[in-house]
């Protein structure tokens, strides 16, 4: 017996999405992408290996849990590859040269770029965000710092990684787009 709500006619199969492609890929493609969210081989590894993920927010939980284990040479190879955020075009000098004095006092005392999630901040209130963190984490001592950079690489992979998942496919939104789950809103980094 047909079921009613399909009248004879044939079943549409479902497109794949950004997450089934990913799901798919081959392992070094899919540790490439991670790579561009987090650079640390471990985690890209891991969160590879766990593959398929049935929705965005288990991948992004994954993601966070891969990233809280990471260990400090982990950590430090992560934040080796993470640079400056950068400034809107339209920051005036002074702007640049105060963050680059900030950010080079932070690297001296901490050995890495400073990083930081801009979530949900308008652009007109990045700048003065870096820079309050940015001084206010020079206070910090460094084994304080490096929890806090981790949580911010956290925040930045998961925001990376939902990015380019969304830029994939033209259009797609915050809560639109082909992955199924309720998807959390952009973090924006570097």
């Amino acid at each position: 017996m047909t079921p009613t709500h399909l009248s004879g006619r044939p079943a549409i199969p479902s497109l794949p999405t950004v997450l089934d492609a990913f799901n798919i890929a081959p392992a070094d493609a899919a540790r490439k992408l991670l790579l561009d969210c987090l650079r640390s081989l471990r985690w890209a590894d891991r969160v590879a290996a766990h593959r398929p993920y049935p929705d965005a927010p288990a991948l992004l939980a994954a993601c966070d849990e891969a990233a809280y284990d990471l260990t400090a040479g982990d950590l430090a190879e992560a934040l080796a590859g993470e640079t400056l955020p950068s400034l809107p075009d339209d920051a005036y000098g002074a702007a640049h040269m105060a963050l680059g004095a900030a950010h080079a006092a932070y690297e001296a005392k901490f050995g890495h770029a400073f990083v930081i999630c801009l979530d949900a901040l308008h652009p007109d209130e990045a700048l003065d965000h870096v820079l309050a963190e940015i001084r206010s984490r020079l206070t910090n001592d460094p084994e304080d710092e490096r929890v806090v950079a981790a949580d911010e690489l956290r925040d930045l992979a998961k925001g990376r990684l939902l990015n380019l998942l969304r830029n994939a496919v033209p259009g797609a939104g915050p809560g639109t787009g082909p992955m199924a789950g309720p998807i959390p809103g952009p973090c924006v980094g570097p």
